[in-house]
């Protein structure tokens, strides 16, 4: 075994390593490694476990890879490989680990991944690759955890057939481009914990099952068309359903279960002042003014409303003024922390003027979005305030970690693959986005962070990716269409 796992080393991977005999193992995880996979690895022909995640390795695959007949894991998530999956892979029957997110790969997924029927971890998220999800992946029967997110392309397919992997713990088809209608057979899978296939096309109901499986403690249908009635869930069970077009029986299903979060499906934004966000605005505001994950602060004259409500997985938050909400999507899977904390406190310095706005921050593992009440119609200027304070500032693998996601307003994409640490021009240090003439219409205003599978994930530990903020403000900017 040859392990250099989390030790900061810089330079590339030498080619000289191809000429060691009888090792099984190399993990160079969390490292600054450069360049690309020498040929010679190739040579190793008892190697078992590649592990390679969390570098800055680049450039092709090399074709060679498969040809080591003995792999068992081939882990190269968060680097920045590009080109197509080589077609030589296909020979790698004795995989059980496959992970390549967070690369700039092209291409399809391959169909011959249908080939490594012994495969139990499958996770190929922001990879670079076009949908839609092979068929062909229904042949892998050993699957106990199945993550695939944010396909390019536009190419839409059905949920594949899944009903022979009776071993499912996690299964996660997130904006992939799926339509079509949720099976039943989900719902009878008694191994199942996680299902994510949110932000697709998927219509129809939710069938009954769902609600009663005993196994499933996490379900994000998040952004999709369905509709019907939502089923009457069980205890011990978080469900996102926001973002569809469920009919709502009761009020108490979007307002009351911190473990639901229904918000803004069509029938409760048509009942929105008269469901869980009843509430009558005194007159039009022209600003807003939030501290993301702190408490209430006054920075420069102005007021920042608390914000230090702990939300969980699937959580809908109104503030107490009524004039602003919160909600969250997601669980850190593979998290090593025995509590999330989804308002981090910084573990850095910082030195700006106005601390206070940064030393606490909202995050959230998938989809963290902020709304905004009661704002008189017309066009605004949001100011988004930011700060990494979950990374070290110093020469250690905890440096080492990349923040990536995307910012929404008012449901268009304003800015991509944002990096906070990269724009701020380091750790600690804070970044404000500003977005002039966003047109306020029906007196909302919707701020909406997403990760889209890219950064790292475990560094420092295995719960620090995903969206994060520090503050929100938002002003007037004048031409106001009406009041209310």
């Amino acid at each position: 075994m040859f392990d250099l796992t989390r030790n900061y080393l810089g330079g590339t991977i030498p080619k000289e390593w191809g000429s060691m005999m009888n090792i099984n193992k190399i993990s160079l995880i969390g490292n600054r490694l450069t360049g690309s996979i020498p040929v010679e690895i190739a040579n190793i022909t008892t190697l078992q476990d590649l592990e390679l995640w969390n570098n800055q390795l680049s450039g092709n695959l090399p074709p060679e890879l498969g040809y080591l007949s003995q792999i068992r894991r081939l882990q190269i998530s968060s680097n920045n490989f590009t080109g197509e999956l080589p077609a030589t892979l296909a020979k790698l029957t004795t995989l059980i680990d496959f992970k390549i997110s967070d690369n700039q790969f092209s291409g399809k997924i391959p169909d011959f991944i249908q080939n490594w029927t012994n495969i139990s971890e499958l996770v190929i998220q922001g990879s670079g690759l076009s949908g839609p999800i092979p068929s062909g992946i229904s042949l892998l029967r050993n699957l106990t955890d199945l993550r695939i997110s944010d396909l390019k392309g536009s190419d839409h397919a059905p949920l594949p057939q899944l009903n022979n992997m009776t071993l499912l713990e996690t299964l996660i088809l997130r904006n992939c481009n799926i339509n079509g209608t949720l099976p039943e057979y989900l719902g009878n899978m008694t191994t199942l914990i996680r299902l994510d296939v949110s932000f697709n096309n998927i219509s129809g109901t939710i069938p009954s099952i769902y609600a009663t499986n005993n196994s499933l403690r996490y379900i994000f249908l998040t952004g999709n068309n369905l509709t019907g009635l939502v089923p009457s869930w069980r205890k011990n069970i978080y469900v996102d359903l926001s973002y569809n077009n469920f009919n709502i029986s009761q009020e108490s299903q979007i307002c009351h279960d911190e473990k639901v979060n229904l918000f803004s499906t069509s029938s409760a934004r048509n009942d929105l002042e008269t469901a869980c966000l009843r509430f009558e605005c005194p007159k039009p505001s022209y600003s807003l003014y939030i501290n993301c994950g702190g408490s209430r602060a006054k920075v420069n004259k102005t007021s920042y409303d608390d914000d230090s409500d702990s939300p969980g997985p699937a959580r809908f938050y109104r503030s107490p003024t009524g004039n602003w909400a919160l909600s969250t999507t997601g669980i850190y899977i593979d998290s090593d922390q025995l509590q999330i904390n989804y308002s981090p406190k910084n573990i850095t310095r910082l030195t700006m003027v106005d601390a206070e706005l940064y030393t606490n921050a909202r995050v959230s593992p998938i989809s963290l979005t902020y709304y905004g009440f009661c704002l008189a119609n017309g066009r605004y200027t949001v100011y988004l305030h930011f700060a990494e304070i979950m990374f070290t500032d110093d020469d250690s693998y905890g440096s080492l970690g990349r923040r990536v996601f995307d910012i929404y307003l008012q449901g268009k994409p304003v800015k991509k693959e944002f990096n906070i640490a990269e724009e701020a021009g380091g750790v600690g240090k804070k970044v404000m986005k500003q977005f002039k003439d966003v047109v306020v219409t029906s007196n909302t205003l919707e701020i909406r962070l997403y990760w889209a599978g890219k950064g790292t994930q475990s560094l420092p530990n295995r719960s620090v990716y995903g969206p994060l903020i520090s503050a929100i403000s938002i002003e007037s900017g004048g031409l106001y269409l009406a009041h209310f």
